[in-house]
C-alpha cells in the first residue's frame, strides 16, 4: 500500500469516526433536552395526561369554542413531543384530584368548573368576575390588590400557571390557562409552547403564576403576547377584605 492509498484510507476512517462522534453528541444533547422538557411538563415516556376543556355556550352537548380547539392542538403537540398521551375531558366530568397525571386546564371559571375549583383551592389570591350582566368589571381579574379589566379585541389578560400539590405523593403538575376571552386561552398555550425552555430554566419544576397581556387580538390574533409580571406570591396569598388600589385599563 503506497502513501496515497494509506492517506485516503486514514481520511475515510477519520471522517467515519468524526461522523459517529457527532451523531453520539447530537443524540445525547437531544435526549437531555427531551428529559428536561418531560420533567418540566411531568410527562415521562408513555405517561398519561388530561386535557380539561370548557364547553361552548351553544351547540351540541360537547361543543368547544374554536380558539379553545386551537389551544388543545397546541397542547397536544407538546404532549406528543414528550412521547406521552392525552385524554380530553369536559370540565364538568373531570371529578378527580390532581397530581397522579399531568393536567392542562383550559378556560376561565365562568365556563370551566374545574378551573373555578383550581383557582379557589390553589390560587386564593385570584378573583375573576363572572357576572352574567354586562358591566365594566365583567371578566376582570383581581390578583392581590391589582385589578385587570378586559377590553375585547384590544387589551386582554390571561393567567398561565404551573402548580404542584404541596406534600403530595403525586408530583405531576397542573397547568392553568385562564384567559378573559377564548382567544387569550389559545394565546396562553402558544406562549407556553414558545417559551417553555426559558420557563424551565428559570423555575425548574417549581410552581409559578404569570400574568400575560394579549395585545390587539382583533388584528394580531393570539400572537402578540407580553408577560406583565410574575404574580406567584400574590396569587397564592389569600385576598384580604379590602378594596383594590389600582385598576388597569387599555391606554
Amino acid at each position: 500500500m503506497n502513501d496515497d492509498v494509506r492517506n485516503i484510507v486514514l481520511g475515510v476512517v477519520a471522517a467515519g469516526i468524526s461522523a459517529a462522534l457527532g451523531w453520539v453528541a447530537r443524540t445525547f444533547l437531544w435526549k437531555r433536552k427531551l428529559r428536561r422538557k418531560q420533567a418540566f411538563f411531568g410527562l415521562p415516556d408513555n405517561s398519561e395526561s388530561l386535557l380539561v376543556v370548557n364547553r361552548g355556550a351553544a351547540g351540541p352537548e360537547f361543543a368547544v369554542m374554536r380558539y379553545d380547539v386551537f389551544a388543545l392542538l397546541e397542547l397536544a403537540a407538546l404532549i406528543k413531543d414528550c412521547n406521552a398521551h392525552a385524554q380530553i375531558l369536559p370540565h364538568d366530568t373531570a371529578r378527580q384530584g390532581f397530581g397522579e397525571r399531568t393536567e392542562f386546564c383550559v378556560g376561565g371559571p365562568a365556563s370551566n368548573r374545574r378551573m373555578a375549583a383550581h383557582l379557589s383551592s390553589l390560587l386564593p389570591g385570584v378573583r375573576v368576575n363572572v357576572d352574567a350582566e354586562p358591566s365594566p368589571e365583567r371578566g376582570s381579574f383581581l390578583v392581590g390588590s391589582e385589578r385587570y379589566r378586559v377590553e375585547n379585541g384590544k387589551e386582554e389578560y390571561a393567567l398561565l400557571a404551573r402548580l404542584t400539590a404541596e406534600r403530595s405523593q403525586h408530583p405531576r403538575p397542573v397547568f392553568l390557562f385562564c384567559g378573559q376571552t377564548s382567544i387569550t386561552n389559545q394565546a396562553t398555550t402558544r406562549y407556553l409552547a414558545r417559551h417553555h425552555e426559558r420557563l424551565s430554566r428559570k423555575y425548574g419544576n417549581n410552581s409559578f403564576v404569570l400574568l400575560l397581556k394579549v395585545i390587539n387580538s382583533q388584528a394580531y390574533g393570539p400572537d402578540v403576547v407580553e408577560m406583565v409580571e410574575d404574580v406567584t406570591r400574590a396569587a397564592q396569598t389569600p385576598l384580604p377584605a379590602q378594596t383594590p388600589r389600582n385598576s388597569h385599563r387599555a391606554s
